[in-house]
């Protein structure tokens, strides 16, 4: 099992993973990557302008990886911008309120353009924000689940706010990442180089008891 753990280290570091928070403008993508890279939430952020990106390092199986984390701004003006920058993503969170159906119903639009412009084996995972905002829901849990099973994506649903699995939802993705370019690494010497792009890894969210793409949905 994974070790991980927060924090920078001096010691060298073993792996880059890039991933790209994508989604609607005000779904609350900056607000999870705050929390996860500095463990902040700002009840005044603005919207992001642009992209931008935070860094954080962990140590999984005792292997330290700088997670690259980029944010895309949501507004459609600055889609033609940011396409650009899902290259080299080895992951991807397509992010949603759960309070603002609309939003929702734009993720297939958006994992569309993930798909067009980053690798086809990209680790991609559904997140539904403001997980706080129980009452003002608009989007099932079960309509999510359905998404993500068909489009073969992890689920989770998050509240930046309270912090509620976004931790998880980060070490869920970065775990997955670790464990394939990991996996390639060791066969180096076989029919994988260290440099192989992910290749057919299938990611499998299951009906049931799967705790990182179910049961991490509720507040």
């Amino acid at each position: 099992m994974s070790n991980l753990y927060g924090g920078d280290f001096n010691q060298k570091i073993d792996y880059v993973f890039k991933v790209v928070l994508i989604g609607d403008s005000a779904v609350g993508k900056s607000q999870l990557l705050s929390r996860f890279a500095r463990n902040e939430f700002s009840l005044e952020s603005k919207a992001t302008i642009g992209v931008e990106f935070q860094t954080k390092s962990l140590l999984i199986d005792q292997k330290t990886v700088k997670a690259q984390i980029w944010d895309t701004a949501g507004q459609e003006r600055y889609r033609a911008v940011t396409s650009a920058y899902y290259r080299g993503a080895v992951g991807a969170m397509l992010v949603y309120d759960i309070a603002k159906r609309q939003s929702f119903d734009h993720m297939a639009r958006w994992l569309e353009e993930l798909r067009g412009h980053a690798d086809k084996n990209i680790v991609i995972m559904l997140i539904g924000n403001k997980s706080d905002l129980g009452t003002l829901r608009a989007v099932p849990t079960e309509d999510a689940q359905e998404f993500a099973e068909r489009e073969n994506l992890y689920f989770m649903e998050t509240s930046a706010l309270h912090a509620t699995n976004v931790e998880s939802a980060f070490m869920t993705i970065l775990t997955e990442i670790y464990r394939i370019v990991s996996k390639k690494t060791l066969a180096a010497n076989g029919e994988y180089s260290k440099s192989s792009s992910l290749k057919g890894t299938a990611i499998i969210v299951t009906s049931q008891g799967d705790n990182k793409s179910k049961s991490g949905c509720c507040t």
